[in-house]
């Protein structure tokens, strides 16, 4: 759907957030290099545009009105998101002066390396990335056959020929349709879902490997084959979401859609669904500049 002309204009909505952090037009003004003038300007014509009075313009500065600091509060995580995009479609941009090539997996390249990025650049600005996403299993042939300088994988082991760091944990979620036979009681048995085939992600990824250790782990039995493969995580949703079956996600991967009620979350009594995601370089060799930095933002950010 087209987007909608009221939020259209992400940059005076940023700085709407900046007079609310600094605590004047001007210092918002100059922290996006434009003149008062200008953003004031820009300021009106947003109030103008949402037909509501967003900031009380006093002698020594502005503040928010009340209703000012709800759209502040609307708008600030559709700003970071754009910040996110615009990181992670700068990072998959390959160029030939790129200093830093990263292999990411699918869970870890759209919800936690956007912000890892930004913080890379503010460290390191003349840094180029390069991004390439794939499971887990690619993510560390890419590692050991020299492509990539570090990595990121979600799956349960550690690959062989390779030194690793946790940089986050993880945590997986059965979800079904809001129309299955399992959605009203939301919640399943582990040895019901041993037994019915699921939409899953392809051989390799790393979510299906944590999701089949863990059944192995409180069951020891094999699964049943999956009614369904594919390696988009959009594609497995509007699969279940279609009625096709349940499937096993990443909790940050399905946030929206349990909150917008198209997924039901279900509880699997006994079952731990937790996991490491890790960064992971070459045994023998010690990160060197920008992939060492990238490093120290993981860890930093994991300890946060």
């Amino acid at each position: 759907m087209p987007l909608p002309s009221r939020v259209s204009d992400l940059t005076s909505f940023d700085l709407l957030l900046s007079v609310a952090k600094l605590g004047s037009i001007g210092r918002a003004a100059a922290a996006h290099q434009m003149s008062q003038p200008a953003a004031s300007a820009r300021l009106r014509q947003l109030e103008h545009h949402l037909g509501v009075r967003l900031l009380e313009r006093e002698a020594r500065g502005a503040r928010l009105t009340t209703v000012g600091e709800l759209v502040a509060g609307w708008a600030q995580p559709v700003v970071d998101r754009a910040a996110d995009l615009e990181a992670g479609i700068a990072a998959v941009r390959v160029d030939r002066h790129t200093h830093l090539r990263i292999a990411a997996s699918l869970t870890v390249a759209e919800y936690l390396l956007p912000r890892w990025l930004i913080a890379l650049r503010a460290a390191d600005p003349d840094t180029v990335t390069a991004l390439s996403c794939g499971n887990s299993a690619e993510v560390a042939r890419q590692v050991l056959a020299g492509e990539a300088e570090i990595g990121f994988i979600e799956g349960p082991k550690v690959p062989g020929g390779v030194q690793a760091r946790e940089v986050a944990r993880d945590e997986l979620a059965v979800v079904v349709a809001p129309s299955h036979a399992w959605a009203r009681r939301r919640r399943v048995r582990a040895a019901q879902l041993a037994t019915t085939p699921l939409i899953s992600r392809e051989p390799g990824s790393g979510t299906r490997l944590a999701w089949e250790q863990a059944m192995r782990e409180l069951l020891g039995v094999d699964l049943a084959e999956p009614i369904l493969e594919v390696s988009s995580t959009t594609a497995i949703k509007a699969a279940v979401m279609g009625g096709i079956g349940p499937a096993v996600l990443s909790v940050r991967a399905v946030t929206a859609e349990l909150t917008a009620g198209t997924l039901v979350r279900l509880a699997v009594p006994g079952l731990d669904l937790t996991r490491r995601l890790r960064a992971i370089w070459p045994a023998g060799h010690d990160l060197q500049g920008p992939a060492r930095d990238l490093l120290t933002i993981t860890l930093r950010s994991a300890d946060g």
